[in-house]
């Protein structure tokens, strides 16, 4: 019961986090981060009633849609997308959480049109201005937004960002008031297939920050599945 125990303790956060800022925690998404961890682990948390589950890997992220029999799920792929494996999660990944290039909104687009399925997407921006971080350029966000606008299958719902890892709590803050500022500020290019409604930041370290700075969708994997042994 670990898992439920640990979805319940997050979810607590969550609350705590919203009454703090004046926000309804009804308005936050919870994508538990299911990465390295095996079938039982998300099938723990499907029981205990989580609903988004969110993989970094093309691969693993397939073979977990095709072995999971529950169509209630909703799949995000929210690693650092090679156009190339796009091809292999359309049919059933319902959000691909981490698009920062033209390119991929048009393969997701040819890809999705193909099936007649609708994927909805965030537009990942490098706030932290790390090398190693996957993201637009701030500056690029407003030509992939204007692309975004005409397509049919492909719903451009938001923002997506990851804060530096750091102990630095103003700066983290700083990072997701950027992202914010940054939705804000493209808010005119809402139009068509373009909504913004959604703010993807925060994780387990840094969600109550990252509330109280306007996320509506988190990603937590250590504080509900614990740490992960990689190999």
């Amino acid at each position: 019961m670990a898992i439920e125990e640990n979805l319940d303790n997050v979810q607590q956060r969550i609350r705590t986090a919203c009454t703090a800022c004046g926000r309804d925690p009804e308005e936050i998404v919870l994508v538990a981060v299911s990465k390295t961890k095996p079938n039982a682990d998300i099938l723990e948390a499907r029981k205990a009633s989580q609903l988004h589950f969110g993989e970094n890997r093309a691969k693993e992220l397939q073979d977990k849609m095709e072995e999971i029999e529950d169509d209630e799920i909703r799949w995000h792929f929210i690693g650092n997308l090679q156009t190339n494996k796009i091809k292999y999660m359309v049919e059933r990944v319902d959000w691909i959480d981490s698009i920062h290039k033209k390119k991929a909104l048009k393969e997701v687009e040819k890809r999705a049109s193909r099936i007649g399925r609708h994927i909805n997407v965030l537009i990942q921006v490098n706030i932290s201005d790390e090398d190693q971080k996957s993201g637009c350029d701030p500056d690029d966000l407003e030509k992939i937004l204007t692309y975004g606008q005409d397509l049919t299958y492909t719903h451009v719902r938001g923002l997506m960002g990851m804060a530096t890892f750091t102990d630095d709590k103003e700066q983290v803050r700083n990072e997701f008031k950027l992202l914010k500022t940054l939705r804000d500020e493209h808010l005119h290019l809402v139009d068509g297939s373009v909504t913004l409604e959604h703010l993807s930041m925060g994780m387990t370290n840094d969600l109550e920050e990252a509330i109280e700075e306007g996320s509506t969708m988190v990603r937590v994997g250590t504080a509900i599945f614990g740490e992960r042994n990689y190999t």
